[in-house]
């Protein structure tokens, strides 16, 4: 599978008449090659993939992380450098891009140590922008990425079921971000031993639970604290980075309330979330742009009376965020194979609603990936 992706990128580079491409950003690093969770920029290592059109692909990569390298890495060769040791990762680069005539980078991804290197190496006039090419190989989902959502989708349903149990007055948030992510974790572990049993990759969840309560509602990040949830308040789950499936990312999301709302008028406004999300749902289908789900979306938002909302949506993958994102501006035509998460939401001073689940485009529609009650009746516990 790696090297199907590698061989389908020397293709591209060699279309846009690139000669070699420099990739720095994790996410493609794996999706290209299979390396994952080497030490990185958080710690001044550089790790660097060079693909040139037309020979072997190397893994520039520290010493440190070299035995995971050699056991994960599908790559023609891995050049290690260690910390203080010559040229340390600068040393294989100028050969890598001696007797190019175009290079491509990844301009928004590539480190600034790194950036600034290669600007030293290549005249700006040569450089070029390998995203464009790597954001349309990675849009249209293969048959095992494609079970890799549905597994992070099951995953994502048990950290919901499980918060939702979780949330209860007297309760502290931290306690319903434990259950979520051992729930995550028990589920992951056990899809990774029915059907990955030759990998190495860790079950646990590894991102701080948002979620926010009572009057801390409208702060759409927050994360699990100490703070009491109360009876009659509203609570918000947020799985959008928790979910992390054998790497593959959802969106998820849901608004709850601890018995009947405290403020009545709230039900009214999550009634509104609830049909915007219904909006961009009934205009999801291949054959569309991107921005007229949101346009859908943002209507009935407005249409109510509230204000002009953030994007729809977004297509995930390996990455958080992938293109195309479902927002005004973005005149992607969706097509069958993308996932994409898709909200409903509204905002007001002292309260928010969001609902949010993830979708597979098929050749004729959706099919859900997340699944959980959002009727107003549900979702009042």
């Amino acid at each position: 599978m790696f090297m199907e992706r590698l061989n389908c990128l020397r293709a591209k580079l060699a279309d846009a008449d690139i000669d070699v491409a420099l990739i720095t950003d994790d996410d493609n690093v794996y999706y290209l090659t299979g390396y994952y969770d080497y030490l990185h920029m958080e710690f001044g290592r550089p790790t660097i993939l060079v693909v040139p059109k037309d020979g072997d692909s190397l893994l520039i990569t520290p010493t440190i992380d070299l035995t995971k390298a050699e056991a994960e890495a599908r790559v023609d060769r891995i050049a290690a450098w260690n910390d203080g040791a010559g040229n340390e990762w600068r040393e294989k680069l100028p050969e890598a891009v001696k007797s190019a005539a175009k290079v491509a980078i990844e301009p928004d991804q590539m480190p600034p140590m790194v950036r600034d290197y290669v600007s030293g190496l290549v005249d700006g006039n040569q450089l070029a922008s390998v995203t464009p090419i790597l954001n349309g190989m990675r849009m249209i989902k293969s048959a095992e990425e494609l079970q890799l959502a549905r597994h992070a989708g099951l995953v994502a349903n048990a950290m919901m079921d499980a918060g939702r149990a979780a949330i209860g007055d007297g309760v502290p948030e931290y306690e319903v971000a434990i259950a979520t992510s051992q729930a995550g974790t028990r589920k992951a572990a056990e899809l990774l031993n029915a059907h990955y049993r030759d990998t190495s990759m860790s079950p646990n969840t590894h991102f701080l639970q948002i979620m926010a309560s009572g009057d801390t509602i409208t702060k759409t990040h927050h994360r699990a604290s100490t703070r009491i949830m109360k009876q009659g308040e509203p609570v918000f789950l947020c799985f959008c980075g928790m979910t992390n499936f054998h790497r593959f990312k959802l969106g998820f999301d849901r608004t709850f309330w601890i018995g009947e709302p405290t403020d009545p008028t709230e039900k009214a406004v999550y009634e509104v979330a609830v049909a915007s999300q219904k909006a961009a749902l009934d205009v999801l289908r291949p054959g569309v742009t991107a921005e007229s789900v949101h346009a859908a979306y943002a209507d009935v938002i407005q249409g109510a009376g509230y204000d002009y909302p953030f994007r729809c949506g977004r297509a995930t993958g390996f990455s958080f965020l992938e293109a195309p994102q479902l927002v005004t501006g973005d005149t992607t035509i969706l097509q069958p194979g993308m996932v994409l998460a898709v909200d409903g939401s509204v905002t007001v001073d002292t309260f928010r609603a969001q609902v949010g689940d993830s979708f597979i485009i098929t050749d004729d529609g959706w099919e859900p990936v997340t699944s959980h009650p959002k009727t107003l009746e549900k979702v009042i516990l």
